[in-house]
């Protein structure tokens, strides 16, 4: 797509660099030797929960926060002593904090007063930016007459048209409906991609950064645990805490442990002993730091049935369903742990119903119980 330019709009692009990035607050280690690097023009998100150090992130790179070790990039510069002003980055908050006495337009030109730009030209650069978010129409409209939607594109105009290196966006949708933020998730995609800035997105929200992300970083207490396309962090999961933390049912996790016997290897838990190719055996034995595993298998990838087939490992009692039009979700006990499956809307099971389990094994995870590391 071509990319519209604010200043006609040639923005000076830049890649953002995080290299041994350490902070505290106290004793507490809010970021831990984190390295990142975000290209030029890249759309990546930080994702992870409340208090794993992405917003503590982000507040570095505008230099709200100042590092206690490691050094900060955006281009080619060093920017850890740099003040705010001085980074050329625009930073959209969970809080849009709109001026409440000034229009729309006033709201967006507001940066560029403050840099003294001429008036024709803020005319032009707001009208450009409010064309461009498709609120031309709200621009003589003051904050408390917008809608959640249309505030939260003005706090964005006012990040565009200042024609930044870089955006910072800090949980922006947060406060909107869920019809809303699935509009605003693909809106906020096209603008990025037609404007091409380089973007760093903090977010607790799985699906944000999944639908959204060129590249996802999944942090937990601090510290960096994945980085790379959605795809990948999907289907190739580090270690546990990003295999349960990405996924809508989380993945089912079932304790077991490798048994060899006469040169088979088996993958043996509390309720079902599953046979293993010998190739697959081998590469588990050499790599896993003990005979004590945790199998991990996402809700479509454990098949359901009625009857008794040849794969079938386990018959399990229905828990509980959870109709969602498209889909079923069943709800089960096994190895002692509630797992559930994703399963046709035509596959009519109510609680107390007696079900089989077979596992698709080209789609299973195996992770080390003591290092938590996927191992395949």
């Amino acid at each position: 797509m071509r990319r519209i330019s604010l200043s006609s709009w040639c923005t000076v692009l830049a890649k953002v660099t995080i290299k041994n990035l350490t902070k505290r607050f106290g004793e507490t280690v809010a970021v831990r030797n984190l390295n990142l690097d975000v290209e030029d023009k890249g759309f990546v998100v930080l994702l992870g929960p409340s208090g794993c150090g992405k917003t503590t992130t982000l507040r570095c790179i505008a230099g709200l926060e100042i590092p206690d070790e490691g050094e900060i990039y955006i281009g080619d510069t060093l920017v850890n002593d740099l003040p705010p002003k001085d980074r050329d980055v625009a930073m959209v908050f969970q809080s849009y904090a709109l001026y409440p006495h000034m229009t729309v337009f006033d709201n967006i030109a507001f940066p560029l007063k403050m840099r003294k730009v001429p008036k024709d030209e803020i005319k032009r650069r707001v009208q450009k930016t409010a064309e461009l978010l498709r609120i031309s129409h709200l621009l003589n409209r003051k904050p408390k007459q917008l809608s959640g939607g249309e505030a939260q594109r003005t706090a964005l105009g006012r990040a565009i048209v200042r024609d930044p290196k870089v955006f910072l966006m800090d949980e922006p949708l947060s406060n909107l409906d869920a019809k809303l933020r699935v509009y605003m998730r693909a809106e906020l995609k096209r603008l990025q991609k037609e404007l091409g800035v380089t973007t760093v997105y903090v977010t607790h929200d799985q699906v944000e950064a999944m639908t959204m992300a060129d590249k996802v970083a999944v942090m937990n207490l601090g510290v960096l645990q994945q980085f790379g396309t959605a795809a990948e962090i999907f289907d190739h999961p580090a270690n546990l805490f990003v295999a349960g933390f990405i996924g809508s049912p989380p993945m089912n996790f079932i304790d077991c442990h490798l048994v060899e016997k006469e040169n088979e290897y088996f993958l043996e838990a509390s309720e079902f002993t599953m046979p293993l190719s010998k190739d697959l055996g081998q590469i588990i034995k050499e790599k896993a730091t003990s005979s004590e595993l945790i199998l991990g298998v996402r809700p479509e990838d454990l098949l359901l049935s009625k009857k008794k087939t040849s794969d079938s490992l386990v018959q399990v009692d229905v828990y509980v369903t959870e109709p969602l039009g498209s889909e079923i979700i069943v709800d089960f006990m096994l190895g002692g742990s509630m797992c559930k499956a994703r399963t046709p809307p035509d596959f009519t099971v109510r609680p107390g119903d007696k079900v089989y389990i077979a596992i698709n094994k080209e789609r299973m995870h195996i992770f080390d119980k003591k290092t938590e590391k996927a191992i395949i």
